[in-house]
């Protein structure tokens, strides 16, 4: 959708200190649950996973309380998680029973598109709904958002104030791009761009409607 996930999942794995936690990214779900049980072991450091289900289960087992007993917290990120399927999905939930008496072994983070939300209402996934303890969505940015987002980004490239979008600009950036962050990037680009080649500092809203015209695939 492009609304940030990727992004907040990179500032995520930034603000986990590997003196103190231990992360498996899974960037690929459409894996069998061998297969993600083996590469939730590769992330982990385990260069020879074992060959059967049931081997790989105790190997997880195994090299997760050896992280925990040398202090280590371990989480699991699987991104673009609406693509697991179900016999995946029901290894996630078996993995979250993993604990020791103190402690879960793994914290489990999926990140989806919107259609992750009804695939977890699906009553054949109780079970693992019932073991999600905390859901967020992202929401698309609003106008005071979208004029943040942007003079922010404007001052990371120290603008100084120039260029700078007027009012009417930013709001024609709103309509066009919905709030999604992701558009409204290359909107911004685009927009820049012609009113560099006018020679001005301002850019208006007949430049974010010209940039629009070039990026019209992403608003359709």
């Amino acid at each position: 959708m492009g609304c940030g996930k990727t992004t907040l999942c990179r500032r995520l794995l930034e603000e986990l200190h590997p003196d103190y936690w231990d992360t498996a990214l899974i960037l690929n779900p459409r894996l069998s649950e061998t297969d993600m049980l083996r590469a939730i072991l590769r992330e982990l450091g385990d260069k020879r996973p074992s060959r059967t289900p049931h081997e790989l289960v105790n190997q997880n087992n195994r090299r997760l309380l050896a992280r925990i007993e040398a202090g280590k917290d371990i989480v699991l990120i699987i991104d673009e998680a609406q693509n697991l399927s179900f016999e995946v999905l029901e290894q996630v939930r078996l993995l979250s029973n993993l604990e020791t008496d103190k402690q879960k072994l793994l914290q489990i983070i999926l990140m989806g598109q919107p259609e992750l939300k009804e695939i977890l209402a699906r009553e054949e996934l109780r079970q693992l709904r019932q073991r999600i303890l905390i859901r967020d969505e992202l929401k698309p940015l609003s106008l005071g958002d979208l004029t943040h987002h942007v003079h922010h980004r404007l001052s990371l490239a120290d603008s100084n104030g120039r260029p700078f979008f007027t009012r009417w600009a930013l709001w024609e950036l709103r309509r066009l791009s919905k709030g999604i962050p992701r558009v409204v990037n290359d909107l911004c680009d685009k927009a820049l761009m012609a009113a560099y080649l006018r020679h001005s500092n301002e850019v208006a809203w007949r430049d974010v409607r010209r940039a629009a015209r070039d990026v019209r695939r992403l608003l359709e």
